[in-house]
């Protein structure tokens, strides 16, 4: 299975941090935040992991996790998106390198204190179809949004105003080969975008999306305060381990 990590954008909502790099390259506590997801992917067992970057700092990334022997992998690839397409864009970048595999996709900045082996398990395990993580938050409107008849989904809206529920769409995504072909078939949103969410109402059409709901922590660094936020955690995390050995 491979892993891919998307981490191209501007990161406007965080400026002027990102007037002089890449988001993804910020600090989160004591490490780069870029180091966590590829941290997420390695725990859950997948180490062929590729990189889509973007923007004008693009070879800081290989200046910082050159091949990834740092986490224990043999390789990192690198991919460049130009431009701001969206997420759904951005994966496309990465057909030729999952090829016929399956895929786990994570967003650069979404941040987990909670280990998705599970999941990744369970996804595994399908024949085929897609597999979503969802998580209750406070301000759903600011993600795609699980609409619910009971335990199953019928509908993800992106960014609603008015959200069916509580449930964020996390952005940790994991797809089969079919996620190309859908992509190949998206027209841009009113932003302008190729929209993720698309292809997970692509997905559910087929009755091939299946999903979770995330146990831990889990945020976005999008903007200050969630930014913040993940500081906090990762910081709360890595004190309590350093107590958890005497060290502190």
């Amino acid at each position: 299975m491979k892993g891919v990590i998307l981490a191209g954008g501007l990161g406007t909502r965080l400026d002027p941090l990102t007037r002089v790099t890449n988001k993804h390259l910020l600090p989160v506590y004591n490490q780069p935040m870029i180091h966590y997801p590829i941290k997420t992917l390695v725990d859950a067992g997948i180490k062929d992991i590729l990189i889509v970057t973007g923007g004008n700092n693009a070879g800081d990334f290989l200046m910082l996790l050159g091949n990834g022997e740092s986490f224990g992998i043999k390789d990192i690839h690198y991919a460049y998106q130009r431009g701001e397409g969206g997420i759904a864009d951005a994966l496309r970048l990465a057909e030729h390198f999952v090829g016929d595999d399956k895929c786990v996709v994570i967003l650069g900045d979404n941040l987990l204190d909670h280990s998705i082996k599970k999941y990744v398990a369970a996804f595994d395990k399908q024949k085929n179809g897609a597999r979503i993580l969802l998580k209750k938050v406070p301000d759903p409107q600011r993600f795609g949004v699980a609409k619910l008849d009971g335990e199953r989904i019928v509908e993800i809206i992106e960014k609603p105003k008015h959200p069916p529920s509580d449930y964020a769409v996390t952005g940790v995504y994991m797809y089969d080969y079919q996620a190309f072909e859908f992509i190949q078939k998206l027209k841009p949103s009113k932003r302008g975008e190729l929209e993720i969410t698309d292809v997970n109402n692509m997905y559910l059409r087929k009755n091939q999306l299946f999903y979770n709901v995330l146990g831990g922590h889990w945020t976005d660094c999008g903007t200050f305060e969630s930014l913040y936020r993940a500081n906090t955690i990762m910081a709360e995390k890595y004190l309590k381990k350093l107590k958890s050995r005497g060290n502190l």
